[in-house]
């Protein structure tokens, strides 16, 4: 009954399939489209090639060219110059010029997103295809900035008079031709677009399917091309499907646990030590996620080159000496085993949310963990926005989520978002370092190797040792294509799902 139920649903929700000749590329995800506004759903839409950057990101996260074909930087290290696509064009047949671009950046740093973090002084165009960017201090990640979907450039069009964005009409490879929010999308090929060879495939829909087993299940079924963020269980029975292949690939992406240190157990180093300690990540990484080697031993996986360090001590289990530090706390078990200071509980509420399918389940193993060693922890699932809005109005004990460490291809980025002096919301909270604040800050100003690698060390010395945000797993995303679709690829960094360069097999 259960399964005839979902596959009614997909059919519902996308259709019956018509000819191949004819079909259109049919994507499911579990994002809605919360809003138009680039800072909030803005990926949607570059993931789906309708909107461009000035910059894209190859696998390995080095620069490539987007909007801009090449680009220069002074010797002073201070100003930048962006050279723009030849023949550039938007959605509504209007010209992409150097103007334009630089109103649209200018718009995005008044924005929440990482251009925020940007030390600019100016965005200009110097001639009608040149934009140029000065920064107060040598920013060396400034192109990597560029890649992120906040900064998607839009047609003057898109926006109503009061600067309020009420269309899409961007400048890549496919066109919107229906939006209907928060769930679906259609867009069409944009045979004007000049950034490479033609797409093959004409036609493509955008669905957000919630329920990670009606995404799998259209996979399965045939009612969908392409299915991401699928769960470990889901993923092990479409292997088994005929028509579907299955990919999963290592991400820098971290499934993390958010502590708010303005709480006083939380504020003392020990008990942060002692809650990473009861964590038993490998059981975590081979029950759950079926992925012994997403057990995180540090911040970020070995597939993050420069930013992974061998020699790292790693994180690890250990209930014994997690008891031991929290007791050198002051915190002294009951006659139900709960621990206790001053009278009272060390009990707090974490939050979760399903839109990421593993997250639920590792909250209810981290909570086993957590009892262990007499910390009571109450599960809340909720939206993801809810861990955000309770680190800005204080209401947030602790948070487990999937944080994105390539929205910028450099993880740079990410880490001044969240561990700057003000901590943020996905990040730090209630703690800072100034030597983690100097350690990234010189960071940002220097292109020699040496002295990046050991700042990068300093920086994971410093998350490792302190952890205001605990990692738990590293992340592997999951992605079911239908066989009959050619050229499939997955973006590590999840700036693309590439359909541009995907085509009919047969």
């Amino acid at each position: 009954m259960k399964f005839w139920y979902h596959l009614c649903m997909a059919a519902m929700l996308l259709g019956a399939s018509p000819a191949l000749a004819q079909s259109p590329l049919r994507i499911v995800t579990p994002f809605e489209i919360a809003s138009l506004e680039p800072s909030r759903s803005g990926f949607v839409f570059t993931r789906m090639e309708v909107t461009e950057t000035l910059v894209g990101a190859d696998d390995e996260g080095r620069p490539v060219p987007g909007l801009s074909t090449a680009w220069t930087l002074s010797d002073d290290r201070l100003t930048w110059r962006f050279t723009l696509r030849a023949g550039a064009k938007f959605h509504d047949d209007t010209p992409v010029t150097a103007e334009i671009v630089s109103q649209c950046l200018q718009r995005a740093r008044t924005k929440p997103g990482p251009l925020a973090e940007v030390p600019l002084t100016e965005i200009r165009a110097v001639a009608p295809d040149v934009v140029e960017i000065r920064t107060a201090t040598p920013f060396i990640a400034l192109p990597a900035f560029l890649a992120e979907a906040s900064t998607q450039i839009l047609a003057p069009s898109s926006y109503d008079e009061t600067g309020a964005v009420r269309r899409i009409i961007g400048s890549g490879p496919y066109r919107i031709t229906s939006l209907e929010p928060p769930l679906r999308f259609e867009v069409e090929r944009f045979d004007g677009w000049t950034g490479g060879p033609k797409p093959a495939i004409k036609r493509a829909i955008y669905q957000a399917v919630g329920r990670k087993e009606t995404r799998a299940l259209m996979a399965e079924s045939g009612q969908a091309d392409l299915a991401f963020a699928l769960d470990p269980a889901g993923t092990d029975r479409l292997r088994r499907a005929p028509n579907v292949a299955v990919t999963t690939k290592s991400i820098p992406r971290v499934i993390t646990l958010k502590l708010n240190a303005h709480l006083p157990a939380f504020a003392d180093v020990r008990v942060r030590r002692a809650l990473s300690l009861a964590i038993d990540r490998e059981g975590i990484a081979k029950a759950i996620l079926r992925s012994p080697a997403a057990a995180a031993t540090q911040f970020f996986p070995p597939t993050m080159g420069g930013w992974h360090v061998s020699t790292l001590a790693p994180l690890r289990h250990d209930v014994a000496e997690a008891r031991r530090l929290l007791a050198e706390a002051g915190w002294v078990p009951d006659a139900q085993g709960r621990l206790m200071k001053d009278g009272k509980p060390l009990h707090a509420t974490l939050r979760s949310y399903a839109v990421r399918p593993e997250l639920p389940v590792v909250a209810a193993a981290i909570q086993a963990s957590a009892r262990d060693i007499g910390i009571d922890l109450d599960i809340a699932m909720m939206n993801s926005s809810d861990i955000p809005a309770g680190h800005r109005d204080g209401t947030l004990d602790m948070g487990l989520i999937a944080r994105n460490f390539s929205l910028v291809p450099d993880p740079i980025g990410t880490l001044l978002a969240d561990f700057g002096p003000n901590g943020g919301d996905w990040g730090a909270m209630g703690w800072s370092s100034s030597q983690l604040t100097e350690a990234l800050q010189a960071l940002q100003q220097t292109d020699v190797p040496e002295t990046r690698a050991a700042l990068r060390r300093r920086v994971l010395e410093i998350l490792q040792t302190e952890l205001p945000v605990i990692p738990v797993a590293w992340y592997d995303l999951r992605v079911a294509a239908a066989k009959r679709l050619g050229g499939v690829s997955v973006d590590p960094y999840e700036l693309s799902y590439r359909i541009s360069r995907m085509r009919w097999a047969d």
